[in-house]
C-alpha cells in the first residue's frame, strides 16, 4: 500500500482526460461535523475528494445517520455502508491489534508513526489485519493528530490510589491500562460524555485535544485537566471502503482518494497544532480550568500498566505479536535519528 500511497501523486499527472462515470459513495463518520479537527478532518477529506475527483463523490453523514459508530467496520465490511472516516480503536473489542494502528500508549508521536505507516510495514500490516479477520475493507490512513490531554477530573489526582474506584471514559489500549490501576472505563461517544459526566454516571473523561475538548464542555463539570496524553501520543485516522466497492473504483479515482487522503494528513496535523494553545489559555483564564501534569511517578505506574496489557494481548495471538515486534524494531531504529537530531524539549 505504502507504495501505491506516495506514488499516488505522479499517476494522477499522468491521467488521461477521458471523462468516466462518477461513483456515489455514502460515508460516515466517527465524528460529527461540529467537532474541530475531528470533525473537521472528516468533511475536510469529502471537500479534497470531490473537489479533484470527476469519477468518485462521497457523500458525508455524521455518526448515527448511517450506522452508530461502533458498527461501522460491520457496515461497510458487508456493503450496507460505502465507506467510514474512523480511527482503527473503535474496533479494539473486535481485533486485539486494532489500537496500534490508532493510537499507542507511551508509543510513536506523529512524525514517527507517519514513517512507520507510509515507509515501513504499517500500512501493509493494517490491510492484513483487516483482510485475515475476515472484514470485506480497504484501509487507507487519512488523517492525523498530535497528543491528546490525559484526562478531565472532578477532583485532583496524586497517586494511585486516588485512581481507585474511578469510573472514566476512556479509549482503546489506554483503558486497558486505567484498569489495571483500578479504573472501570467504558468507551463513550462525543455526545454522550458530557451527560454521563454531569449525572455522575462517570467521574472523568478522556476525549481529544484541548480545542475538541471545550466544545463539549468538559470544564463546567471536571476542572482538572492533566497532561502529557500518554494514551495518545499522536492518533491515526481511517478511511475504510467496501472491498467489492474499492475494487470496482477506477486507478484515477483510487489514485485521487490516496492523494487526497494525504492531503488530509498534512491538513489535520496543522489544525491541531495550531489551534490548541488558544482553547488551554482561554480554559484556564476564563473558566477557571486547572492544568496539572503527571508526576514521574504517575507516568511510571501508568507506563508499567501498559507494559502488562502488552503481555497479555500478545498471548495466544500471533498477529498482534507480530505487529508489536515490527513497530518496536522500527522504533529502535527511529530513536537512533531522534535522540540525536531533535532539540531537547524544554
Amino acid at each position: 500500500m505504502k507504495k501505491n500511497l506516495l506514488s499516488a501523486v505522479a499517476a494522477l499527472a499522468l491521467a488521461g482526460t477521458a471523462v468516466t462515470a462518477q461513483t456515489e459513495l455514502e460515508m460516515t463518520s466517527a465524528f460529527g461535523k461540529n467537532l474541530p479537527i475531528l470533525g473537521t478532518g472528516a468533511v475536510d477529506f469529502v471537500e479534497k475528494i470531490n473537489g479533484i475527483s470527476t469519477d468518485v463523490e462521497f457523500e458525508h453523514f455524521d455518526p448515527g445517520k448511517l450506522v452508530p459508530t461502533l458498527e461501522a467496520l460491520d457496515a461497510v465490511s458487508n456493503g450496507s455502508v460505502d465507506a467510514a472516516f474512523a480511527t482503527s480503536g473503535y474496533w479494539q473489542g473486535k481485533i486485539n491489534a486494532a489500537s496500534l494502528f490508532a493510537a499507542v500508549p507511551f508509543g510513536p508521536e506523529a512524525g514517527e508513526f507517519l514513517g512507520w505507516i507510509l515507509y515501513d510495514d504499517g500500512a501493509d500490516l493494517w490491510q492484513r489485519m483487516y483482510d485475515e479477520n475476515g472484514y470485506n475493507v480497504h484501509v487507507t490512513p487519512c488523517g492525523l493528530i498530535a497528543p491528546e490531554t490525559s484526562g478531565w477530573f472532578k477532583k485532583e489526582i496524586n497517586t494511585v490510589a486516588d485512581l481507585q474506584g474511578l469510573n472514566m471514559r476512556f479509549f482503546g489500549l489506554g483503558a486497558k491500562a486505567m484498569e489495571k490501576l483500578g479504573v472501570s472505563t467504558s468507551l463513550l461517544g462525543a455526545s454522550d460524555i458530557f451527560p454521563a459526566l454531569e449525572r455522575g454516571a462517570i467521574d472523568a473523561t478522556e476525549f481529544s485535544m484541548p480545542r475538541i475538548d471545550a466544545r463539549l464542555g468538559f470544564h463546567k463539570i471536571a476542572k482538572y485537566n492533566y497532561f502529557p496524553g500518554w494514551h495518545q501520543p499522536s492518533t491515526l485516522f481511517e478511511l475504510l471502503i467496501n472491498g467489492d466497492v474499492w475494487e470496482d473504483l477506477s486507478d484515477t479515482a483510487k489514485n485521487q482518494i490516496e492523494v487526497a487522503c494525504l492531503a488530509n494528513i498534512t491538513t489535520n496535523l496543522a489544525e491541531g497544532e495550531a489551534t490548541n494553545y488558544a482553547a488551554m489559555v482561554q480554559s484556564t483564564e476564563e473558566y477557571g480550568v486547572i492544568l496539572k501534569q503527571w508526576s514521574p511517578e504517575m507516568l511510571a505506574a501508568f507506563e508499567g500498566a501498559w507494559d502488562e496489557v502488552v503481555v497479555e494481548l500478545a498471548d495466544g495471538d500471533e498477529f498482534f505479536q507480530e505487529v508489536w515486534a515490527d513497530l518496536q524494531e522500527y522504533r529502535s531504529g527511529y530513536q537512533v535519528w531522534s535522540s540525536n537530531i531533535y532539540m531537547p524539549r524544554n
